[in-house]
């Protein structure tokens, strides 16, 4: 059985200032668990119910601590609306800028700040084989709940960075094209794309910063299709980001095939 104070201290996760002091986030649903428990990432503990446990037990390292609770205490314990039946707490990964494989696609990402989109953004990217997303430091926190539970999973295959891209595209983004998502721009489907290239996402209201434009070699946009004066005035971040990871990748095969 849960204590009052067990309880508060889980809760508390729901918090960045308490992520950041404890060291470990909050997964739930077993979609993402049973992904968390198949990656390299630490899982400190696990809170699930009977019948949970009875049927996943196998995929259960013998190191994790797990302990089994009743429906009503996931419910008091739960970041989401509903409770899953099963939580668990992992130990927050960390990723050295320094570590990264630029030889690798990267998607760099620019004041994302919802975390249903950067949520969203990290599962499309795992979809296309994205493994690598530099964030600037003033993007949503990948461990937020909201955002883990948007990703179904993807978190756990992702290897995110926060830093600040200015500093990383004067090091890293010579000798080739840094594209950025604009409005307007190159149509995307006439971009001639090299594997090694990066990708550029802007913020949802308002693009890309002041200080990243410097930076970029080539301003890209999805075109409309819209044929009244009265439409949309822009993607989501997360609908724009999937659009061009799928030109981007269409591009490279069909090039490799040529």
């Amino acid at each position: 059985m849960l204590t009052k104070n067990r309880i508060s201290d889980i809760k508390k996760l729901s918090q960045k200032k308490f992520r950041e002091e404890r060291g470990v986030f909050i997964v739930e649903g077993t979609k993402s668990v049973l992904d968390l428990l198949n990656s390299q990432l630490v899982v400190k503990e696990i809170f699930t119910i009977d019948s949970w446990f009875k049927e996943h037990a196998m995929a259960i390292p013998g190191n994790v601590v797990v302990e089994i609770v009743k429906e009503s205490e996931l419910a008091r314990i739960t970041c989401l609306k509903t409770a899953q039946d099963v939580l668990a707490i992992a130990q927050c990964p960390v990723f050295d800028i320094a570590n990264i494989d630029v030889r690798q696609p990267v998607l760099l990402l620019d004041g994302i700040r919802d975390p249903g989109n950067l949520g969203t953004i990290i599962r499309t990217a795992d979809w296309f084989g994205f493994r690598q997303i530099v964030c600037s430091p003033d993007c949503v926190e990948f461990t937020n709940p909201k955002v883990v539970q948007a990703t179904m999973g993807s978190f756990s295959r992702m290897q995110i960075y926060y830093t600040d891209l200015s500093v990383f595209l004067e090091k890293n983004g010579k000798n080739r094209t840094v594209y950025g998502t604009f409005m307007e721009g190159t149509d995307i489907a006439k971009v001639d794309f090299c594997a090694t290239d990066y990708l550029v996402i802007g913020s949802e209201g308002s693009g890309i910063s002041d200080k990243i434009l410097p930076f970029i070699d080539e301003k890209i946009h999805i075109p409309s299709f819209a044929h009244s004066l009265q439409k949309a005035e822009s993607l989501n971040a997360s609908i724009a980001t999937a659009v061009v990871l799928y030109q981007f990748c269409n591009h490279i095969i069909n090039h490799k095939n040529e």
